[in-house]
C-alpha cells in the first residue's frame, strides 16, 4: 500500500492525509484530496478534482470523478462509479455495483457536458447492491435503497424504498432497522410514533416527514 504522494501511480501533487493509503494498482490524479485514513484498493481510479473524505473505504474497481466530494466514513463497495455532480456527505453506504447517473437524457451525438444534473445522497443513507439513482434527485439523511431498485424521485429521510421504480414501503432507523409501528402519539393524534427494534430509540412520523425524538431501553 501506498502512504505518500509521488509513489506508484499516486500523483505527487495529490493531498494524502496522515494514514491514507493506495493500493498500488489504483490511480490517484494531481489535484484529487484524499482524507486521513482513508483506503483506496485495488483498481481504482480517483479523478484530480476529487475530495474524498476521511476514514472511507473503497472498494475494488471504485471510479471517482472530478468535482465528487465524499464525506468522512463512507463505503463504497467494488464497481461503482462516483460521476461528476454526486455528493455524499459522511456515513454513506453505496452497496456494489449500484449505479449513479448525471444526464438524464443522454445521446452518444450530442455533448450534455453542460446539463449534468446533482445527486445529493445525505448523511448516513444506504444504496444496496445494483441499485440505480437518475440523477437529479435526492437521498435523505438515514434512508434505505433497497437491491436493485430504481430510484427516479427525492427520497426523504429514514424512508425504505425498493421496486421500478422505487417505492417507499417503510421506515428504517439510524441504526438500520425497519421502523415498527407504536402508535399515535399521546400529545397529538395525528403523530404516529415508531420505534427501532434494535436500539429502541424512537421516531415521531407526520405524513411522509420523520424525526427521532429518544431511545429508551
Amino acid at each position: 500500500m501506498i502512504a505518500r504522494a509521488g509513489e506508484g501511480k499516486v500523483g505527487a501533487r495529490v493531498v494524502l492525509a496522515d494514514g491514507a493509503l493506495v493500493h498500488e494498482s489504483a490511480y490517484v490524479d494531481d489535484g484529487a484530496v484524499i482524507g486521513e485514513g482513508t483506503r483506496i484498493w485495488h483498481f481504482c481510479h480517483v479523478n484530480g478534482g476529487a475530495v474524498i473524505g476521511p476514514r472511507c473505504s473503497l472498494g475494488q474497481n471504485v471510479v471517482v470523478m472530478n468535482g465528487v466530494t465524499v464525506g468522512a466514513n463512507a463505503k463504497i463497495q467494488n464497481n461503482v462509479s462516483l460521476y461528476e455532480g454526486v455528493e455524499l456527505e459522511d456515513d454513506v453506504f453505496c452497496g456494489p455495483s449500484m449505479v449513479f447517473t448525471n444526464v438524464y437524457n443522454p445521446r452518444s451525438a450530442v455533448s450534455r457536458k453542460n446539463e449534468y444534473r446533482r445527486t445529493l445522497v445525505k448523511r448516513g443513507a444506504s444504496i444496496g447492491a445494483n441499485a440505480t439513482v437518475v440523477c437529479g434527485n435526492t437521498i435523505g439523511r438515514f434512508a434505505f435503497v433497497g437491491a436493485g431498485a430504481v430510484v427516479n424521485r427525492d427520497v426523504p429521510d429514514y424512508a425504505l424504498v425498493a421496486g421500478v421504480p422505487a417505492r417507499r414501503i417503510g421506515w428504517m432507523s439510524e441504526s438500520g432497522f425497519r421502523l415498527e409501528v407504536v402508535g399515535p402519539s399521546p400529545d397529538d393524534t395525528t403523530v404516529e410514533v415508531l420505534r427501532c427494534p434494535g436500539s429502541g430509540a424512537l421516531y415521531a412520523r407526520r405524513g411522509d416527514v420523520v424525526v427521532r425524538m429518544e431511545a429508551q431501553s
